[in-house]
Order: C-alpha cells, then structure tokens, then sequence
C-alpha cells in the first residue's frame, strides 16, 4: 500500500465529504429539516457535539480510502466514483429504515439518499484519481 498517497487522498476525501456534507444536508436540505424541528438538535446544542460531527466524517473518508485502495486497485477515478456509488446506495438501506421507524418526510429520506450517492461517488473519484498503488512485484 502507498501510504504516503492514502494518507493525502484520505484528507482529500475528509475535506470533500465535510464540505460537501455541510452544503448538502446543512444547507439545500436545512428547510426540509425544518418541517420536522423535533429530528435535529437546537442550535445551541449542536454546537457542543460538532466534534462528533468531525469524528464522523473522518471516520466515513477514512474506512471509505482504506475500500478504495483495497478494491480499486489501478487507482481510476472511474473505478472509484463506481465503488462510491454503490456505498451511497449501500446508505440507501438505513435511510429507508430511518423513514420507517424515525418522523421523517419523503422529501429528506430522499435528499438523504440522492445525497450519499453523488456524495460518495464524487469521493471516490477523488481518492480514485490521487491513489495510486505501489508497484506489484511480478515473480
């Protein structure tokens, strides 16, 4: 494994699924969020779990370079925004299952879900395009 270019594609995604996940789900979706005000935590609160909020986010950039290095080998974008792909569709299960039991709207399950796809598919591109595997030793 190149560590050097994980640890760079890894930040590269962290900063692409923080800033993504800020304008996406914080931003565009913020008035569907608000049609259900008892889902999220007030402001005042949310501020002093912003730190799990990071912690989340290097988590998912995090597990999500190390499948991409294991599973994308040739380190191609292409091959990457597919794996994203299929993770963002992978959310798609928790999400529905958030609709079924949490007081969720059509309209934020949905902006979820469209939201984990390009998401992540635009992260793996990322990673796809800066990781690119050490030299395989031929015998």
């Amino acid at each position: 494994m190149n560590w050097t270019r994980f640890f760079i594609a890894f930040i590269a995604a962290f900063i692409f699924l923080f800033v993504f996940g800020f304008l996406w789900y914080g931003t565009l979706m913020q008035g569907a969020h608000h049609e259900v005000p008892t889902l999220l935590r007030p402001e005042a609160d949310f501020k002093s779990y912003f730190g799990w909020l990071i912690l989340g986010h290097i988590v998912m950039a995090f597990f999500f370079t190390l499948l991409c290095a294991r599973y994308v080998p040739t380190g191609c974008p292409g091959a990457g925004a597919l794996l994203g792909t299929l993770v963002g569709l992978v959310y798609a299960g928790p999400h529905l299952i958030s609709f079924a039991v949490q007081p969720l709207t059509a309209k934020i399950v949905s902006g979820w879900i469209v939201g984990a796809v390009i998401q992540f598919a635009v992260a793996g591109a990322i990673i796809g395009a800066i990781y690119k595997p050490g030299a395989r030793k031929t015998t």
